[in-house]
């Protein structure tokens, strides 16, 4: 999937890297964010 997007993405226009760049950066913020929460959890542990 990500293979594809990236390939796609250098026969793209500049909206189409833009959109593509920017899809990449919102995953990343979900899974950073995603790994906070769990540390977050782990460090208050279980009621």
């Amino acid at each position: 999937m990500l293979g594809e997007l990236l390939k796609d993405m250098a026969h793209s226009t500049t909206q189409g890297t833009v959109g593509v760049s920017l899809i990449f950066i919102y995953m990343a913020w979900i899974i950073i964010v995603a790994l906070i929460r769990i540390k977050q959890g782990k460090a208050e542990g279980h009621h």
